[in-house]
């Protein structure tokens, strides 16, 4: 039998936490939950989690802050909880690394075809390593099996998301993709919403290859569409 996905829950109001907890338990996942912004932080960043549903407004550390820090120390899959429903909200969640965004009220189909669709999404980018091996472009050495990132002899040190945006780029070197291409396939999100967070994570990706020695430039602009790995 398979093990039962790890969720941690973490809202400040008890009927939200108690509705979302029994429901999730409903479907056999294994949940933790916490009210606070800094309990959530000491558990997420404590024990290994598949997911975390995770409230917005939550007092004290707020819930962007709380994925904020637990990004610092793993790349547990976020599920943001919101009553407020804006493109900014949700670009902010997206930037800040979060994987979905799920505005209040909602029901329980919806709450569980959500949680559903990222465990699976952060399935597969956990998943058995390509057989085609390590990919190569523009003198970077990529391999997705091991996850390690290299230039020459120069280590590239790259976040599980922004290894996950270059590889994308490296698939398809030579060839233009849109942001919304780019969120999809590095992201995993199959709607769109305001895109500036590909723009935000190409500057942080930049940088990167930067300080490994790999000319900025290589990551092309390509107005008015998106970028493109040059080869």
């Amino acid at each position: 039998m398979a093990t039962p996905a790890r969720i941690l829950v973490v809202d400040d109001e008890e009927s939200i936490l108690q509705f979302v907890s029994y429901n999730l338990r409903k479907e056999g996942y294994e949940v933790t939950t916490a009210a606070d912004g800094d309990s959530a932080i000491s558990l997420a960043t404590g024990a290994p989690f598949d997911l975390i549903v995770l409230d917005i407004m939550l007092p004290g550390i707020d819930g962007y802050e709380v994925c904020r820090r637990v990004r610092e120390a793993n790349d547990t899959p976020v599920l943001f909880l919101s009553a407020r429903d804006t493109e900014l909200d949700k670009v902010v969640g997206l930037e800040l690394g979060g994987d979905d965004y799920l505005a209040k009220p909602f029901g329980v189909r919806e709450l569980i075809a959500r949680v559903k669709a990222v465990l699976r999404r952060s399935g597969q980018r956990a998943g058995a390593p390509r057989d085609e091996g390590p990919l190569e472009a523009s003198g970077i050495v990529l391999d997705e099996g091991s996850h390690v990132a290299r230039f020459g002899d120069a280590g590239i040190d790259l976040t599980p998301r922004e290894f996950e945006l270059l590889a994308c780029l490296m698939r398809h070197a030579g060839t233009v993709l849109s942001r919304e291409q780019l969120l999809r396939e590095a992201w995993g999100w199959q709607y769109v919403v305001e895109t500036k967070t590909v723009d935000t994570h190409i500057k942080r990706l930049r940088d990167k290859l930067t300080a490994a020695g790999v000319d900025p430039a290589v990551v092309e602009t390509v107005r008015g569409y998106g970028y493109r790995l040059a080869v």
